[in-house]
């Protein structure tokens, strides 16, 4: 497997830290950015993410093999798509009316789906949106771990995916690949494994018939 190499994350609330730290555990070297002032979560980094380094988004992205979007989907309409062109896109964001709104742009359809369309020049992926923070963390294994569960990992582009995959694998889950993009809604609210931890035979028993799952 490729040796880790250097993670961006946008967001730093929830699920952003979260990613961060398994990240920095796992060897990769870590950006975290927001849409402002890396001096502005410079304390909060260095007390909740030690070892990562608060910069400018654009910035955190040039240097990334890989950036994580974990922003609320709201504030990810405000994006320049220029900023993430060319890049390995990992996208842990969720629609949430309740707290987003209605958005009509995500109202049909598989959110990373309109989140691909938003970013043509990027190679997307879905992945690690379905597990809660509030449990991603503790529930991290090394690989063989008789308790080791699975994340899945849906995308159209097999390179993206496999390195997305790799990175999965390096947090500390089992990844299961999906066949597109599409078949990532299997992942979003309303899914059935959203929400919950599964081994990987659990997950694919639960994803292999359900309609979402088809291309």
């Amino acid at each position: 497997m490729k040796e880790p190499g250097m993670l961006a994350v946008l967001g730093a609330g929830h699920v952003g830290p979260v990613i961060a730290r398994l990240a920095l555990k796992a060897g990769y070297r870590v950006d975290i950015a927001t849409s402002g002032d890396p001096e502005d979560i410079a304390l909060i980094t260095e007390l909740v993410i030690p070892g990562a380094q608060p910069r400018w988004a654009a910035d955190a992205v040039a240097d990334a093999d890989i950036v994580v979007l974990a922003i609320p989907l709201h504030r990810f309409l405000e994006l320049d798509p220029m900023l993430l062109n060319g890049k390995l896109v990992v996208d842990a964001m969720n629609y949430w009316p309740a707290s987003d709104g209605e958005l009509k742009a995500f109202d049909d359809g598989g959110s990373s789906e309109v989140v691909a369309r938003r970013l043509p020049g990027s190679t997307l992926v879905k992945a690690l949106n379905h597990i809660g923070y509030q449990v991603l963390e503790d529930r991290a294994r090394p690989a063989g771990a008789p308790d080791r569960s699975a994340a899945g990992v849906a995308g159209d582009d097999p390179a993206a995916v496999a390195a997305t995959a790799g990175l999965v694998d390096r947090i500390g889950y089992d990844p299961v690949r999906l066949e597109s993009l599409r078949a990532g809604r299997v992942l979003q609210p309303g899914g059935p494994v959203f929400g919950v931890v599964l081994t990987q035979p659990e997950f694919e028993q639960a994803v292999r018939h359900d309609d979402r799952s088809l291309t």
